[in-house]
């Protein structure tokens, strides 16, 4: 009978539109959750087939959500370097795991990137789930097997141990003056002899000034740079030794801890002239350090040929304008970085940085068909497809956006919408129920 058909047609009005109440009711109290991205309610008609055209039986109402997963929330600022968001399609690859130390939990994929180190410097967001990454090797690359889940660690910030650089260029700008007197000790000056070299003390340099260069352990080492006018005209003897000589071995003709010598020329102009001045003073110089370091390969920038940008000779006095010398000592680390490409780098208090880490994207061919699981995260479904694996920027996936956080994907004012037409809705279907329950009770008084 059409009565109880339509009664049964409102009690599934009444089902779905209060399951159409709790997903608007999930949006709105997510409305500030990170990452999250809003369900939407889908009526559909059940209808009871019949074979007269002549009649009708209702069938009611169906509900089927929709997760908006594949919506790009809006890019807001933070003041966390490690508050990430996914510019673009992708997600976070994230582990749920009782420890990082050995986690055996389900790999899933997120946009919530409040990212926080815990008490053991592991990354996890909000959910307590761990961000998951490459680990990059001392040359910058990271594993060839990028697909495999498996070849990917937790990201763990307080591990990453001190950093020194040695340095292998220098580079200096200097006047020599042209118009200083030939000293009388450079009639037989003679860089391979103890007692006429400048680095033993026993000749007087006409200019000397001192550099301080790094080696592989962050040690820190001066080096002297003298220079003797010569009697040619337009040329200097230049020697570059350690100060004191005992830090560095030295190997005949060298000694006296000096590690290059030759002459360096000018032209009449005051610019450097490099195919008159000792072609080693222009190639690396090899420093074996007695404290253990590596050996140190060094090349001293003296200038540009034919031009004054590093030694000059003019009537100015001699002096040292400026000197640049790379690497650092040891250093402890201060902070990370995340940057756009994905690399995390760590940052150092001697200015030294590296990369440590690099995050991927995993990308699907129907992210709005993921599974959803809790905190704000998804697993791979039938729906969805399996999972690629990508670098940030390269196949189709996004770019990250460090010290930002994406906020949910929830209009407030539609939601608020919804529940209006929700509410009325339920309340018609309520009609429905007292009408047919009217008409039924008309029924029961026919008999009397």
């Amino acid at each position: 009978m059409s009565v109880f058909a339509a009664l049964f047609s409102g009690v599934s009005g009444l089902q779905t539109f209060g399951s159409a109440l709790g997903v608007s009711a999930d949006n709105i109290v997510n409305i500030n959750t990170v990452g999250y991205k809003e369900t939407q309610a889908r009526f559909t008609t059940l209808v009871t087939e019949t074979s007269s055209s002549t009649s009708f039986s209702p069938g009611g109402v169906g509900l089927r959500t929709q997760s908006l997963i594949s919506k790009q929330g809006l890019i807001q600022a933070s003041t966390s370097a490690t508050d990430l968001s996914v510019d673009g399609a992708g997600f976070f690859v994230v582990r749920q795991a009782s420890s990082a130390e050995a986690p055996q939990g389900e790999f899933l994929f997120t946009r919530a990137g409040s990212f926080t180190p815990d008490a053991e410097g592991f990354l996890k967001n909000t959910a307590g789930l761990f961000l998951m990454g490459w680990e990059v090797d001392s040359q910058g690359n990271i594993p060839n097997n990028k697909s495999d889940l498996n070849a990917m660690v937790p990201i763990r910030t307080t591990n990453l141990t001190g950093l020194a650089e040695a340095t292998d260029l220098v580079s200096m700008r200097a006047n020599l003056q042209s118009s200083q007197p030939v000293s009388a000790a450079a009639a037989t000056y003679d860089a391979t002899l103890n007692t006429n070299n400048m680095a033993s003390g026993n000749v007087t340099p006409d200019f000397q000034s001192s550099v301080q260069v790094f080696d592989a352990l962050g040690g820190t080492h001066s080096l002297l740079i003298s220079a003797l006018k010569s009697n040619t005209t337009n040329e200097w003897y230049i020697e570059i030794h350690v100060d004191p000589a005992s830090d560095a071995n030295t190997i005949l003709p060298l000694l006296d801890g000096q590690v290059l010598t030759g002459t360096l020329a000018f032209t009449d102009k005051g610019k450097l002239d490099v195919a008159n001045s000792s072609a080693n003073l222009f190639s690396p110089v090899s420093i074996d350090w007695t404290g253990g370091a590596a050996d140190s390969l060094i090349s001293f920038d003296f200038g540009t040929d034919g031009s004054t940008d590093g030694f000059s000779q003019f009537a100015t006095k001699s002096t040292l304008i400026s000197s640049t010398v790379n690497g650092a000592i040891f250093g402890n680390v201060t902070g990370v970085s995340v940057g756009k490409d994905g690399f995390v780098t760590a940052l150092f208090d001697n200015g030294l940085s590296t990369r440590v880490f690099k995050l991927p994207l995993a990308t699907f061919q129907n992210a709005d068909g993921l599974s959803r699981r809790q905190g704000n995260a998804y697993a791979t479904s039938d729906q969805s497809g399996s999972f690629s694996i990508q670098e940030a920027g390269d196949g189709g996936a996004g770019t990250l956006a460090p010290s930002t956080l994406e906020a949910s994907t929830v209009d407030l004012a539609a939601e608020f919408a919804n529940l209006i037409t929700t509410q009325r809705a339920f309340t018609a279907s309520t009609r429905i129920i007292t009408t047919a329950d009217e008409m039924l009770d008309e029924l029961n008084r026919i008999k009397r």
